[in-house]
Parts: C-alpha cells; sequence; structure tokens
C-alpha cells in the first residue's frame, strides 16, 4: 500500500471505523460484473461522512471517483488505486412539494419515476428505463425516448469533497449538453429537484409501460453490460454505425457486441475488462475506417491506462 493510501485510510477509519473496505470486489457493485477491487470503498450516510471522504482526498491525495448504480462504468482488471464512494440510504429519500420533486442522490432514477406517478406528476416517464441514480443520471444528463434530465432539473445540490461545503445550483448553470454536464469534478450530487407537471395516471403509466417494453424488446437485459457503450454522434446512431460496419456480434476474448442492438458489449462468462476495452478500440477503428465517424465512449472507464477519475 502506498504511503498516500496508508495516510488515506488513517484518515477514513477514524469516522468510518468499520463501515470502510480495503480491496472491495467493484465487479459486484456494477453491471459489467467484471474488474478490479477499489483499494478503499465506502458509502458516506451524511454530510459529515463526506467531509472525512473530502479531509482524505485533500490531505492524502487520494484520486477518487462516486459510483451511481454501476450501469455506466467498467472497471479495469487492476481495480481502481484510491477511493469510490457510493452514497448510503441517508441520501435516499423523495419529497414532493406542489409540481416538484425533490430527492436524494442515491434514489434509483426509476424509483422516482415510479413516485411521480404516483403523485400523478408527468415528465419523468423517460427515467423508468434508465437503470442509474439521481447523482448519476444529473451527471451525465442521462436521457431516453426523446427526453433527458436537463428537461426537468430546477436545483442541483452539490457537496464539494475539496471545499468541504455544500452548494445548492440552479439547473442552468451546469451547461447541460449531451451525455454531460459542467458538475465540478470534486462535486457530489447529493440531492436534486425535478419540475413536473400534473397529468392523467393512466397516460403517464402507459408511457413508463412503453418505456419499459422498448426495453426488453432491444436490449440485452439479462446480460452483463454497461448500457450504451458509445455517444450517438450528432445526427446518427451508434448502433447503426456500428452495425453498417460489420462489427455486430464481434468478439474479442470473452466480450462481444450484442447481436440485439449494437451498441452494447456484453462480457461473457470469463470476461476480463481488458477484452471489453480492446474490443471498444476495435469497433472504434473499424467505424472510423468504414464512415469516417470518430465514436466517443459513453461508458467510464475506472483505473488502468483509461483512469477517468
Amino acid at each position: 500500500m502506498s504511503a498516500d493510501l496508508v495516510a488515506g485510510e488513517r484518515i477514513l477509519r477514524a469516522r468510518f471505523g468499520a463501515r470502510l473496505a480495503a480491496g472491495f470486489p467493484m465487479a459486484t457493485l456494477t453491471t459489467f460484473r467484471i474488474g478490479g477491487p477499489a483499494a478503499l470503498f465506502v458509502e458516506p450516510e451524511d454530510d459529515d461522512d463526506l467531509a472525512a471522504a473530502g479531509r482524505a482526498v485533500v490531505e492524502a491525495g487520494l484520486p477518487f471517483v462516486v459510483l451511481g448504480k454501476g450501469s455506466n462504468v467498467l472497471v479495469a482488471d487492476e481495480g481502481f488505486p484510491g477511493l469510490v464512494l457510493r452514497l448510503g440510504r441517508g441520501f435516499r429519500w423523495a419529497a414532493r412539494q406542489r409540481d416538484d420533486l425533490t430527492a436524494g442522490g442515491a434514489m434509483p432514477l426509476p424509483a422516482l419515476a415510479g413516485i411521480a406517478l404516483r403523485h400523478s406528476l408527468a415528465g419523468l416517464e423517460f427515467g423508468v428505463a434508465i437503470p442509474a441514480s439521481l447523482g448519476g443520471a444529473v451527471r451525465m444528463n442521462a436521457g431516453a425516448h426523446g427526453a433527458e434530465m436537463s428537461d426537468v432539473l430546477r436545483t442541483v445540490d452539490l457537496y464539494r469533497l475539496r471545499l468541504g461545503d455544500r452548494e445548492t445550483v440552479g439547473a442552468a448553470t451546469l451547461r447541460f449538453a449531451y451525455r454531460s454536464t459542467a458538475v465540478p469534478e470534486d462535486a457530489v450530487v447529493v440531492a436534486a429537484t425535478v419540475g413536473l407537471a400534473d397529468g392523467d395516471p393512466a397516460e403517464i403509466r402507459a408511457r413508463m409501460d412503453e418505456a419499459r417494453a422498448w426495453r426488453r424488446r432491444t436490449q440485452p437485459l439479462a446480460e452483463p453490460n454497461c448500457g450504451s457503450v458509445f455517444k450517438n454522434p450528432e445526427g446518427d446512431h451508434a448502433a447503426r454505425l456500428i452495425d453498417e460496419a460489420g462489427m455486430k456480434g464481434a468478439s474479442v476474448g470473452r466480450a462481444h457486441v450484442s447481436e440485439k442492438h449494437a451498441n452494447f458489449i456484453v462480457a461473457d462468462p470469463g470476461a476480463r475488462a481488458g477484452d471489453v476495452t480492446a474490443l471498444i478500440d476495435l469497433v472504434t477503428d473499424r467505424v472510423r475506417e468504414r464512415s469516417g465517424v470518430i465514436l466517443e465512449t459513453e461508458v467510464q472507464v475506472l483505473g488502468g491506462v483509461r483512469d477517468a477519475a
């Protein structure tokens, strides 16, 4: 263990005790179900916990990443050489005020869509098909079925790990774009408010059922994957370009491009993260050769040479 990790673990252990895990198996927390361990892992339950994590990041220089539902993440075979935070149950809550819903960053987006339905609030139906936490969905401006988080977000509560404080910002300040935002690198999305509208429950439910059915029909839900691997180029679809390049069904090692949806990579039994990253590179090269389009990845790779934390 490096000196930085030793110092970081000491700071964290003083706050979290047995709640802090060393060498935690990250494969259990991602939908890919592959990858190596996190050097340190903890689930903060409140702002004081986040403050302790922030001290470890600043004083020990720990690299860190915040994990949501693990649906847009690939952990390198070597694991992640720093601190992984996943918001605990203290950040899983929701409250209504008129047509607004406010929820903690750990609230699953499909569950929040269900709460909106129970209150006859329309506008979040698209979220039922996105397997993300609210915090993760905000950070990447998640979307589906022609809608995205920026369409409904009003405010976002951020905890700044390096500054040690919480702030509430208007959604407009986060400069939302396709699958990206200007959420600061050291910020944890601890809560957010979405603005919805009164709706007919039967119509809301029908749209949610349609979104679920579409997902079951078009995506390899029964197999380990991370969701969409590549961003859609403007005016086109990554899946179409991948299929056109003859890469549907292509494989490297124990990873293959889904026959059901070409923008999904499936990790077969025995797959390694290296198989997936090599397949991503192969698909990128073939699409560029065939169409001249350079695909950008949507999946976040943690650890190894692609470390994005």
